[in-house]
Protein backbone atom coordinates (compact mmCIF):
# COMPACT_ATOMS: atom_id res chain seq x y z
CA UNK A 1 0.00 0.00 0.00
CA UNK A 2 0.82 3.57 -0.69
CA UNK A 3 2.74 6.37 1.96
CA UNK A 4 1.29 9.28 2.59
CA UNK A 5 4.25 11.92 3.53
CA UNK A 6 3.11 15.50 5.47
CA UNK A 7 6.10 17.49 6.07
CA UNK A 8 5.43 19.70 8.90
CA UNK A 9 6.00 23.86 9.08
CA UNK A 10 7.09 24.59 5.62
CA UNK A 11 5.31 27.45 3.08
CA UNK A 12 4.03 29.19 5.82
CA UNK A 13 4.53 32.58 6.52
CA UNK A 14 7.78 33.11 4.20
CA UNK A 15 9.54 30.23 6.21
CA UNK A 16 10.90 27.00 5.49
CA UNK A 17 9.65 27.51 1.63
CA UNK A 18 10.35 24.83 -1.57
CA UNK A 19 8.62 23.56 -4.15
CA UNK A 20 6.48 20.04 -3.02
CA UNK A 21 6.04 19.62 -6.77
CA UNK A 22 9.84 19.62 -7.55
CA UNK A 23 10.32 17.24 -5.05
CA UNK A 24 7.73 14.87 -6.39
CA UNK A 25 9.27 14.75 -9.46
CA UNK A 26 12.58 14.20 -7.38
CA UNK A 27 11.26 11.17 -5.72
CA UNK A 28 9.52 9.85 -9.44
CA UNK A 29 11.13 6.57 -8.55
CA UNK A 30 9.21 5.82 -5.62
CA UNK A 31 6.26 6.91 -7.96
CA UNK A 32 5.41 9.99 -5.64
CA UNK A 33 2.17 12.45 -6.39
CA UNK A 34 2.25 16.28 -4.92
CA UNK A 35 -0.80 17.39 -3.28
CA UNK A 36 -0.65 21.04 -3.10
CA UNK A 37 1.72 23.58 -1.01
CA UNK A 38 1.18 22.14 2.17
CA UNK A 39 4.22 19.25 1.53
CA UNK A 40 1.86 16.53 1.07
CA UNK A 41 2.61 13.41 -0.90
CA UNK A 42 1.10 10.50 -1.98
CA UNK A 43 4.25 7.14 -2.65
CA UNK A 44 2.78 4.85 -4.52
CA UNK A 45 5.88 2.75 -4.62
CA UNK A 46 7.60 3.21 -1.50
CA UNK A 47 9.85 0.09 -1.23
CA UNK A 48 11.72 0.19 1.98
CA UNK A 49 10.53 2.84 4.45
CA UNK A 50 13.73 3.52 5.32
CA UNK A 51 15.51 3.57 1.97
CA UNK A 52 12.67 6.10 1.35
CA UNK A 53 13.01 8.22 4.76
CA UNK A 54 16.43 8.44 3.67
CA UNK A 55 16.22 9.50 -0.11
CA UNK A 56 13.29 12.06 1.23
CA UNK A 57 15.56 14.08 3.99
CA UNK A 58 17.93 13.84 1.59
CA UNK A 59 15.91 15.81 -1.09
CA UNK A 60 14.33 18.11 1.25
CA UNK A 61 16.29 21.78 1.56
CA UNK A 62 15.84 21.98 5.43
CA UNK A 63 15.67 19.91 8.24
CA UNK A 64 11.67 18.52 8.98
CA UNK A 65 10.24 17.14 11.34
CA UNK A 66 7.51 14.37 8.76
CA UNK A 67 4.80 12.14 9.54
CA UNK A 68 3.53 9.13 7.57
CA UNK A 69 0.60 7.27 7.58
CA UNK A 70 -0.10 4.15 5.53
CA UNK A 71 -2.91 5.44 2.60
CA UNK A 72 -5.12 2.35 3.82
CA UNK A 73 -5.43 4.17 7.24
CA UNK A 74 -6.97 7.29 5.59
CA UNK A 75 -8.90 4.74 3.42
CA UNK A 76 -10.66 3.63 6.92
CA UNK A 77 -11.19 7.00 8.34
CA UNK A 78 -13.25 8.01 5.44
CA UNK A 79 -15.07 4.49 5.78
CA UNK A 80 -16.31 5.51 8.93
CA UNK A 81 -17.04 8.79 7.98
CA UNK A 82 -15.52 10.64 11.36
CA UNK A 83 -17.32 13.72 10.50
CA UNK A 84 -21.22 12.45 9.66
CA UNK A 85 -23.14 14.21 6.80
CA UNK A 86 -23.75 17.34 8.02
CA UNK A 87 -21.31 19.90 6.34
CA UNK A 88 -19.18 22.15 9.30
CA UNK A 89 -20.90 25.55 9.18
CA UNK A 90 -19.15 28.00 7.49
CA UNK A 91 -16.16 29.21 9.60
CA UNK A 92 -15.02 25.73 10.44
CA UNK A 93 -12.64 23.79 8.76
CA UNK A 94 -13.04 19.96 9.55
CA UNK A 95 -9.23 18.58 10.02
CA UNK A 96 -6.70 15.67 10.56
CA UNK A 97 -3.38 16.09 11.96
CA UNK A 98 -1.57 13.43 11.70
CA UNK A 99 0.97 12.54 14.37
CA UNK A 100 4.98 11.89 13.23
CA UNK A 101 5.31 8.98 15.85
CA UNK A 102 3.08 7.33 18.45
CA UNK A 103 1.76 9.32 21.04
CA UNK A 104 2.81 8.66 24.68
CA UNK A 105 -0.46 10.36 26.04
CA UNK A 106 -4.29 8.72 26.49
CA UNK A 107 -6.39 10.83 24.93
CA UNK A 108 -10.20 10.69 25.63
CA UNK A 109 -12.30 12.84 22.91
CA UNK A 110 -14.37 14.76 22.25
CA UNK A 111 -11.89 18.00 24.11
CA UNK A 112 -12.41 21.49 23.30
CA UNK A 113 -9.53 24.23 23.11
CA UNK A 114 -10.01 26.48 24.79
CA UNK A 115 -13.07 24.62 27.34
CA UNK A 116 -16.36 25.64 26.44
CA UNK A 117 -18.86 27.11 24.28
CA UNK A 118 -16.47 29.86 22.33
CA UNK A 119 -13.82 26.72 21.81
CA UNK A 120 -11.75 27.07 18.65
CA UNK A 121 -10.40 23.57 18.85
CA UNK A 122 -12.51 20.38 18.64
CA UNK A 123 -11.33 17.22 18.57
CA UNK A 124 -13.42 14.79 18.39
CA UNK A 125 -11.97 11.20 17.61
CA UNK A 126 -8.48 10.04 17.12
CA UNK A 127 -7.39 6.73 15.20
CA UNK A 128 -3.59 5.52 15.82
CA UNK A 129 -1.70 8.50 14.56
CA UNK A 130 -4.65 10.15 12.90
CA UNK A 131 -6.29 12.48 15.08
CA UNK A 132 -9.50 14.83 13.48
CA UNK A 133 -12.07 17.31 14.58
CA UNK A 134 -13.11 20.77 13.42
CA UNK A 135 -11.45 24.52 13.82
CA UNK A 136 -13.17 27.82 13.66
CA UNK A 137 -11.40 30.18 10.96
CA UNK A 138 -10.14 32.82 13.69
CA UNK A 139 -6.36 34.06 13.98
CA UNK A 140 -5.74 32.68 17.75
CA UNK A 141 -6.98 29.08 16.53
CA UNK A 142 -3.17 27.81 15.20
CA UNK A 143 -1.99 28.00 18.67
CA UNK A 144 -4.80 25.65 20.05
CA UNK A 145 -3.72 23.52 17.16
CA UNK A 146 -0.56 23.94 18.29
CA UNK A 147 -1.50 22.14 21.73
CA UNK A 148 -1.77 18.52 19.73
CA UNK A 149 1.31 18.25 20.04
CA UNK A 150 1.47 18.30 23.85
CA UNK A 151 -1.98 16.38 24.17
CA UNK A 152 -0.69 13.56 22.25
CA UNK A 153 2.67 13.46 23.05
CA UNK A 154 4.01 13.38 19.70
CA UNK A 155 4.73 16.49 17.36
CA UNK A 156 1.93 16.74 14.94
CA UNK A 157 0.89 18.34 11.43
CA UNK A 158 -2.73 18.98 10.57
CA UNK A 159 -4.16 18.91 6.62
CA UNK A 160 -7.93 20.36 6.51
CA UNK A 161 -9.78 17.60 5.64
CA UNK A 162 -10.25 18.93 1.61
CA UNK A 163 -6.73 17.99 1.12
CA UNK A 164 -7.35 14.64 2.78
CA UNK A 165 -9.83 13.82 0.30
CA UNK A 166 -7.81 14.70 -2.61
CA UNK A 167 -4.84 11.99 -1.22
CA UNK A 168 -7.70 9.63 -0.80
CA UNK A 169 -8.60 10.45 -4.34
CA UNK A 170 -5.07 9.47 -5.23
CA UNK A 171 -5.20 6.32 -3.42
CA UNK A 172 -8.07 5.34 -4.87
CA UNK A 173 -7.01 5.90 -8.19
CA UNK A 174 -3.94 3.66 -7.84
CA UNK A 175 -6.67 0.90 -7.07
CA UNK A 176 -7.49 -1.95 -9.35
CA UNK A 177 -10.60 -0.96 -10.73
CA UNK A 178 -10.58 1.95 -9.26
CA UNK A 179 -10.70 5.71 -10.87
CA UNK A 180 -9.73 9.03 -9.62
CA UNK A 181 -12.87 11.44 -9.05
Amino acid sequence: MALVVFVRGINVGGQRTFRPSVLAKDLRVFDAVNVGATGTLVIRKPGSRARFLTELRRRLPFEATIALCEGSDLIRLEMENPFGADPPHADDVQFVSILAEDGRRSVSPPINLPEGEDWLVRIIGSKGRLVYGVYRRQMKTIGYLGQIDSLFGAPATTRSWTTILSVLRILKSDQPGKQAV
